[in-house]
């Protein structure tokens, strides 16, 4: 992708880990084989994300623990910060996966969203996830979901402009704000607190596991499909910044 001097792009992916250190590996003794489950691990979201920083140029974030342990993509003091398998860690180990895994990947983060609007940038936040097709016995009718804060104007503009864009594919179902409100509690909502509309984009881009689980074509054309769009959103976005 060309460079824009104008437009930041941060990539970061939450959930795209099922790593467990040796450390706590007994609190998941008898249990497995959640460590291999869509409860653990966004399935597909690393390797998404590693094939659009590829596109891109751009070094991604990537937490370095599964969710089960510590929820990186969850504010402090959130429910879900930690899972059954972690909560009832004493207080210090608790405070332990904080200092080790939590804080620095959240403050790594912040920090590149940070010097990109300290040197006059709009940042374009866009979180790597994906969903279950089927969650509580209820399907989930989108193959690919563009999380946002329909508050913030740009955001808006930008997730519409990126479904036209998906929608080239046209059996690929594109929703907005599905499965998932973009103002839920997640890192884009944290940082959106921390920085000006009109400088930080925050986006979640979700999608579904089955088209990743099944590795085949349709999987691959439509990495391409994100791949592409996004660096036309990409594009847009340093226009738009250019002007202003």
């Amino acid at each position: 992708m060309a460079s824009c001097p104008e437009t930041r792009l941060v990539l970061t992916s939450e959930h795209g880990t099922a790593s467990v250190p040796a450390r706590y590996s007994e609190l998941f003794r008898g249990a497995e084989e959640v460590l291999t489950s869509h409860r653990a691990v966004d399935l597909g979201a690393a390797e998404l994300t590693a094939y659009l920083a590829r596109r891109t140029g751009v070094r991604p974030h990537r937490a370095r623990v599964t969710r089960l342990l510590v929820d990186c993509n969850r504010s402090p003091g959130h429910p879900g910060l930690y899972s059954e398998f972690s909560r009832t860690l004493p207080a210090d180990e608790r405070e332990r996966l904080l200092e080790r895994y939590y804080r620095p990947y959240r403050d790594a983060v912040e920090a590149d969203v940070a010097r990109g609007i300290d040197t006059g940038q709009t940042v374009l936040h866009v979180s790597v996830h994906s969903f279950a097709r089927v969650l509580d016995g209820r399907e989930r009718n989108a193959d690919v979901g563009l999380l946002y804060d329909p508050g913030r104007k740009r955001e808006r503009a930008l997730c519409g402009q990126w479904q036209a864009l998906l929608r080239a594919d046209p059996g690929l179902r594109v929703r907005r704000n599905y499965p998932y409100r973009g103002v839920a509690d997640g890192l884009a909502t944290w940082l959106r607190r921390r920085f000006p509309a009109a400088r930080y984009l925050g986006i979640e881009l979700e999608v579904c596991q089955d088209i990743a689980a099944g590795g085949d074509t349709r999987w691959g054309r439509l990495k391409r499909l994100l791949g592409d769009s996004l660096e036309a959103v990409m594009a847009s976005a340093c226009s738009a910044s250019a002007r202003t």
